[in-house]
C-alpha cells in the first residue's frame, strides 16, 4: 500500500492509445506468457497500458527484474490516492507513485505489477520482459508466487468502488492465475520475510484472491474494497469459464 497522498497533475506526456473499459478488451498484438499454451484454460490478455506510454523512468530502476514461475494467489492493494482523479491525469499518478516506492520505500521499482485506474484502464505497474510475470515488491513475505493488483485510490468504509475498476481486477485476475487456481479457492504459501503477518519459513493458508491486509499488518485494500472481493471471485472465475467453454 502507498501511505503518501499525490497532488494531481496535468499530463502533458502524448499517449498512443488509452483505452477505457465497457467490457475488458483483449490485447490480441501483445505476447503471451510462456506458460499460456493452447491447453491453458485462462481468459484473454486484457489491454494492458504499457510503461512508455505513462513516462516510467526507466533509468531510477535498481535491479534487473526477477519472474513468478506460478501464480498461485492474486493480492489485492489500493494505492491511497485521492479519488476525484482525472482518468487522464493517471500517468503523472504512477510517475509519483513509481518515484516513492524506489526513493522512499527503497524498493527497485514500482511494487505493484498492474495498477488499475477508476476508469477501468490498466497500467503496467513494475517492468518485465513483457512475456512472462515478473516479481513485485507489493507483499512482504509473500511476492514469490502471487501477483499484485492495486486500485488507485484510496477504498476505506463507505467508499465506492467503481464497477469498471472492479471488471478490469477480474480481467488481470482471470488471466493471471494458474491454470488449475480456482479464484474461490484457497493457498498454502510459505513466508519468505519476518516483516509478514507470518514468520520467515512459516506456512499460511489464503484465499486465491485475496487483499493484502491477510498477509501483512496493514489496512489495504481498504474495507469497501475488501468487501468486495466475494464479486472480483464471481467474476474471476466467469471469465475463466467462459475463456475454457469457447476453447472447448
Amino acid at each position: 500500500m502507498w501511505r503518501p497522498r499525490l497532488a494531481l497533475a496535468v499530463v502533458c506526456l502524448p499517449l498512443a492509445v488509452l483505452m477505457r473499459w465497457g467490457a475488458p478488451a483483449v490485447d490480441s498484438g501483445a505476447p503471451p506468457r510462456a506458460e499460456e499454451t493452447a491447453d491453458r484454460p485462462a481468459a484473454p490478455r486484457p489491454y494492458v497500458v504499457p510503461r512508455v506510454a505513462w513516462g516510467a523512468d526507466e533509468q531510477m530502476v535498481r535491479e534487473p527484474p526477477a519472474y513468478v514461475d506460478r501464480v498461485r494467489a492474486v493480492v489485492v492493494h489500493h494505492t491511497d490516492h485521492v479519488n476525484g482523479y482525472d482518468c487522464d491525469h493517471v500517468p503523472a499518478l504512477l510517475r509519483g507513485l513509481q518515484r516513492d516506492h524506489i526513493e522512499s520505500e527503497g524498493w527497485d521499482d514500482v511494487g505493484y505489477q498492474y495498477v488499475v485506474d477508476r476508469c477501468g484502464t490498466v497500467y503496467e505497474g513494475r517492468g518485465g520482459d513483457g512475456a512472462h510475470t515478473v516479481r513485485g515488491a507489493h507483499t512482504k513475505g509473500f511476492n514469490k508466487e502471487t501477483v499484485g493488483i492495486a486500485a488507485l485510490g484510496t477504498f476505506d468504509e463507505g467508499t465506492h468502488v467503481p464497477r469498471a475498476m472492479l471488471d478490469a481486477i477480474a480481467a488481470v485476475a482471470a488471466w493471471q492465475l494458474d491454470p488449475g487456481a480456482d479464484p474461490h479457492g484457497r493457498v498454502r504459501l510459505t513466508s519468505t520475510n519476518d516483516a509478514s503477518r507470518y514468520p520467515k519459513g512459516a506456512g499460511a493458508a489464503f484465499d486465491v484472491i485475496t487483499g493484502h491486509r491477510a498477509g501483512y499488518e496493514t489496512d489495504c485494500p481498504g474495507d469497501a474494497l475488501a468487501a468486495k472481493l466475494p464479486l472480483l471471485r464471481d467474476e474471476t472465475e466467469r471469465l475463466r469459464d467462459a475463456a475454457e467453454r469457447r476453447r472447448g
